[in-house]
């Protein structure tokens, strides 16, 4: 099965079917996308601000991850679902779209900035853990991953600009007396006389 076809049988799901269809199902999946990353973005902007030294420095950074990375995980598995959910209803047009895979990207790159966290300055938490700030690879992971995320914030906006279905009025087929209506050839009737 090629590509293609496989996007195609995303697009013809009963799921997909189904949320297309609806008026409010998609406009619901979208908020609880957008709600689930700024959930992850939030949580994320705070344990890279502890690591660069700039917010919560006199909390173990230990114990302040583990209170807010559940947070992070739940509100990333939201994120992915819901994310899934939207991409099936136009798999055709999201797989090709710039904007949507340069996304991707930078959420494989976020992941590899975590994995290089883990194994450096965070094998090392127990000689660093109170000190006001991360490490040197510590706190360059923690600015990478605030630059990282945002991108990946104004990419999922772009998407949603750079995307669709419809296909655009081409000028001839526009007619400005549906635009504006009591009109007759753009001039407003004179007013009547009325007594």
């Amino acid at each position: 099965m090629d590509i293609s076809t496989f996007l195609a049988s995303l697009e013809s799901s009963g799921i997909a079917t189904g949320i297309r269809n609806s008026l409010y199902i998609f406009p619901l999946i979208e908020s609880t996308h957008v709600f689930g990353l700024a959930m992850v973005f939030g949580t994320i902007a705070i344990i890279d601000l502890r690591l660069l030294g700039i917010a919560s420095t006199r909390r173990s950074f230990r114990f302040m991850a583990s209170d807010i990375l559940k947070w992070t995980w739940a509100a990333f598995a939201i994120t992915a679902a819901t994310g899934a959910l939207m991409f099936i209803t136009n798999a055709g047009v999201y797989y090709h779209n710039f904007f949507f895979r340069t996304k991707m990207l930078m959420l494989a790159l976020a992941g590899i900035n975590m994995l290089v966290f883990e194994l450096t300055a965070g094998r090392s938490i127990h000689r660093w853990d109170k000190a006001p700030s991360a490490p040197l690879i510590g706190r360059t992971t923690a600015a990478l991953s605030l630059v990282i995320w945002i991108t990946i914030i104004f990419l999922g906006r772009w998407i949603g600009f750079t995307t669709t279905r419809a296909t655009p009025a081409t000028p001839s087929e526009i007619n400005f007396d549906d635009i504006f209506p009591g009109t007759s050839g753009g001039t407003t009737p004179p007013p009547t006389n009325q007594r």
